[in-house]
This record gives C-alpha cells, structure tokens and sequence, in this order.
C-alpha cells in the first residue's frame, strides 16, 4: 500500500504558490484529491460545501510539510525548529490579516471557529458591556452560534434579544431593522450568509445603520469568505469571525478579527500560556494583542494550513470562480425546479450557491439517504438554523451547497437522485 505520503511534494507552501489562470473547473478539480473518489460505486458529487470544503493538495502539502519538517511550539523556544514554526504561525497570520484587508495582523485572532469567535465576543466585550435592560439586535436568519452564546449573556445579564424578522423570499426587512434599535442597545450580530438560504445580506448598510446609533456590530462571515472578497474595513464592521474548514483550509481553526481598539479594551478570554507578561500571585499583566485572545498551544498547523488556503485563493482567478459559481446556481436553481413536488426555499435577489429545499412530504434525512446511494452528498436537518425552519413551518430541509469546484455533472447527479428519490416514495 501506497504511503499518504507519496502524494505529496513536502515541499514549503511558498514553494508551490503559482500565479493566477483564467479560471477552469477542470484543471481547479485536479487540485482536490478527494473529488476523484468513488462512493458506493458511483463518482462523488460532493455538495455539502457549507458544512465543510474540501482541501486542495497545496492545504495538505503545507500540513504535512510542517509535522515532517517544522514540527515544534511556538513563540517558547530558541531553538531553531521553534523559530521557523513561530515565523510560519505568524506568517499565516499576516496573510489572514490581507486577505480581509484588515488594518494590522494586531487585530487577527486565531480561534476553533466562527462559534468559538462568538463566544469570545460574548464573554469578553458583551460581558463587560451589557447590562440588565439592555438589548442586543440578531435576527431570523442566525445560525445557532450566533444566537446561543448572545441568549445565554441576556440570562445572566437580564438583557434581551431583538430579532430582525425576514420576508418569505429569505431577506432581511431592513425596515424593521431600523426599528429595533434603543438606547439600550449594546450590540448588532447577523451573518452576512445564511447557511440555509444563500442569501447575501447587505453588510456595508447595515453596519451603516447601526452606525447612526452608535452601536457595535458583529458579522458572521462563516459562509461568505469562501464565496466572495471580504473587505472588513469598507463593511466597517467591529468584529467579524468565520471558519477555516469552509474556505478550504483544516478544521479546528478559524479567525475572529476585532479593531484593534476594541481588542485592547476587552479582557482575555482564556487564561494559561502565551497571553501573559508577568504572572505574580498577586498581580498579572497580559501580553499585547493578539497574544492576550490566544492561550495555551494553538492549532499551528491549523493556521499555517490556513495560510496555504489564503495562498490557494490568491493563485486562482477568485473573481472568476464567484461568477462561474453564479452560472453554476442558475443552472442549478433550473434545474431543482423542474423536479416535480420539490420547493426551494431561499429564493433571495442576492445570493451564492447554497439550494435548500423540501420534496413533497418526504423527509430530508429519506431523501438524503437515497442520494447517498447515488454517489450525492447533501445535508438534511434543521442545519443548526431552527428559527428559519419556523419561520417555513417544516421541521427540516434537503441542502445541496455549492462550491467552485462543483460541475453541472454534480447537479445531474442531485436531480437524477431526487427522481429516484420520489419514485421509492411513489
């Protein structure tokens, strides 16, 4: 048997970074090893994209790179090995920080995820800042981790959630939006994608919005940096977090950034290793950003594979792979369309690849199950999204999420399922 190793060059991320070409499905699909792959005997038509992306060998290659040729802790160390980690870690870092446009590599946090970013939001800025009566403003379309960790600061707290309610097509109604605000509000958190509906919300306005009420905003950027360019300082948001795993890179790690005069403001969220100055047992200073947000060892191949993500993306004609994914939904929205008994819901003006639907009355984890056959990946459930299953009165959906690499072949493929689909529920 073949070692896992013998495809891969082990060679430094930097190495095979290459400048970008017109954008080609084809060549792009030739970089994901994993897209080559049979299941139950039928090609993958991989659309599960928005719970998690596939890794393209330059993402692996940096990984196994650093545990065959760098493996060693960072910012500790003198020696050499814990040099080049360091210098790789923060390396990564930088690129995080250009690729959002951020103002310094200072306001970069590494974290697990957008969840944990959430909650370090909640439990440092919200906890020194919110108060009982006070209010904070999410809305119908969030994600779980966007509502539980701002549910359970107002339980302790005594503050209150304020919901921006959403139209049928899957949009936010900004008029109501506007009404929500107080004097008690201490803080807006929405997500610039719904992991349900696609729909791209109007981010820039929004935080504009809020602006005029001199109140804070958070966006959950989780679905849109593996979708479209992220500019945080032209959104002006004040926090915005989102995940590794979807943009293409390893689980386990992902980026809240924060202004930086707002970091300097909060207190640490973990305490331990690497976050602090001076450890005395009656008094300790913390260290500079962003060492304060990260303690204990980090996920440094996590970060680094993170890196060679970013420099994945920089190589491609990124622009070219949003519109091609464009093409790729309309041809995908047709289609769904023509499956008799099937209903798309999300069917928002702005929107990216993500086709959330229900088949007559059919349950989506039956139907999920039939697609599996057939080679289909979907998601079936609530997608950690049960306000928007109230908000349709259905207890689930099917969801088919696209990324650049996806081809009308997959979305045959989906259709082809969903007739078998119907025809084993008659």
């Amino acid at each position: 048997m073949n070692s896992p190793l013998d495809i891969l060059t082990l060679q430094p991320p930097e190495a095979i970074a290459r400048p970008a070409q017109p954008f080609d499905v084809r060549r792009i699909r030739a970089d994901f090893p994993i897209l080559g792959e049979r299941v139950r005997g039928q090609p993958l038509a991989y659309l599960d994209n928005g719970a998690t992306a596939q890794k393209p060998y330059a993402v692996i290659d940096a990984l196994a790179h650093y545990y065959a040729t760098q493996n060693a802790n960072v910012h500790r160390g003198v020696h050499h090995l814990s040099q080049v980690a360091t210098d790789a870690y923060e390396a990564a870092r930088r690129k995080v920080a250009s690729f959002i446009n951020a103002a310094s590599d200072r306001e970069i946090i590494f974290v697990r995820g957008t969840t944990e970013g959430i909650n370090l939001i909640a439990q440092t800025f919200g906890r020194e800042g919110v108060g009982e009566g006070d209010e904070i403003i999410v809305s119908e379309m969030e994600h779980h981790s966007n509502i539980v960790p701002w549910w359970m600061l107002c339980r302790e707290k005594g503050a209150k959630l304020r919901v921006i309610p959403m139209n049928d097509r899957g949009e936010f109604r900004l008029d109501a939006y506007k009404t929500l605000f107080s004097p008690r509000t201490k803080l807006v958190s929405f997500v610039h994608i719904s992991n349900v509906l696609g729909t791209v919300n109007p981010a820039a306005e929004m935080v504009g919005i809020a602006r005029e009420h001199g109140v804070p905003v958070h966006i959950d950027g989780a679905q849109a940096v593996p979708h479209q360019r992220v500019d945080v300082r032209e959104i002006d948001c004040d926090f915005y977090t989102f995940s590794g795993h979807k943009m293409f890179a390893p689980t386990g790690i992902g980026v809240l950034y924060g202004r930086e005069t707002l970091l300097e403001s909060m207190p640490p969220y973990h305490g331990g290793g690497s976050m602090i100055q001076h450890v005395d047992f009656d008094e300790i200073t913390y260290a500079d950003l962003p060492n304060k947000f990260e303690a204990g060892t980090p996920n440094i191949a996590g970060s680094i594979g993170l890196g060679a993500a970013i420099d994945y993306l920089n190589s491609i004609d990124f622009d070219g792979a949003a519109r091609y994914e464009a093409q790729l939904l309309e041809y995908a929205h047709a289609a769904l369309r023509a499956v008799p008994d099937l209903k798309l819901i999300g069917t928002a003006k702005h929107k990216v690849g993500v086709l959330s639907f229900v088949l007559s009355d059919i349950h989506p984890h039956d139907a999920g199950t039939i697609l599996d056959l057939a080679g289909v990946a979907v998601r079936a459930g609530h997608h950690c999204a049960q306000p928007i299953m109230k908000h349709y009165d259905i207890p689930a959906a099917t969801r088919a999420s696209l990324a650049f690499y996806n081809t009308r072949e997959d979305i045959d493929a989906l259709v082809r399922g969903l007739h078998k689909v119907r025809k084993v529920f008659g």
